[in-house]
């Protein structure tokens, strides 16, 4: 069968046109992906674009549908793990604690797929060549560590995050929910109307919607 590069030419136009749509809905988090759903966007978009656009068998109707509902699927699982603390868990894991005062996790460590080479090699990228010179080493969502050394000041823990009381975050400064709704109430807020709040030096910095 020949190849029609005309209708090549408008699939590929058609497969750009929804990458910037994708990227003008969902943010710029697909440039640079920090969570599962970033990641798994591009991965997908990719194979659909890739996978259909040298097949004459798929009409340029049938290849645009399909994108537009991918774009719909991703929209909507964006939606839930914005509004949602149970499919945010289940779509894209909670940050996890895998240092803490100098004591590694094994076992949510090797839970988490980080084996001891691995974490070795991205604690020699961050510069540290003790363990017993961070107080925290988180292993966040997209695949990296975060790590704060003990010597740091000013240190900066999210307590809120979308309108969502991050409770893990809570015990690891010693505050409870109690105390962030106190703090809300003294500025007239609610915890849904934060964007985020950050325990700063023994303050809560919030920024609202």
């Amino acid at each position: 069968m020949v190849l029609s590069y005309g209708d090549l030419t408008l699939k590929f136009i058609v497969g750009f046109l929804v990458m910037v749509l994708q990227i003008n809905l969902f943010g710029r988090g697909n440039i640079a992906p920090t969570s599962a759903i970033d990641q798994l966007q591009n991965y997908v978009l990719g194979g659909i674009v890739g996978g259909m656009i040298y097949n004459e068998s798929i009409t340029l109707l049938q290849f645009t549908i399909v994108l537009l509902i991918w774009t719909l699927v991703v929209f909507v699982a964006k939606f839930l793990t914005n509004h949602n603390n149970f499919f945010r868990k289940v779509i894209e894991g909670n940050p996890q604690l895998i240092i803490k005062n100098g004591k590694i996790d094994v076992d949510l460590a090797l839970k988490n797929g980080l084996s001891a080479n691995d974490l070795s090699f991205k604690l020699r990228q961050a510069g540290v060549m003790d363990v017993r010179n961070v107080k925290r080493a988180v292993f966040e969502r997209n695949g990296q560590l975060t790590i704060i050394l003990k010597n740091e000041d000013s240190l900066k823990y999210p307590l809120i995050l979308d309108g969502k009381i991050d409770t893990e975050e809570l015990d690891t400064v010693g505050k409870d929910e109690e105390w962030v709704e106190k703090q809300l109430k003294q500025r007239s807020l609610e915890v849904s109307e934060v964007y985020m709040a950050n325990y700063i030096d023994g303050q809560l910095i919030i920024y609202e919607y």
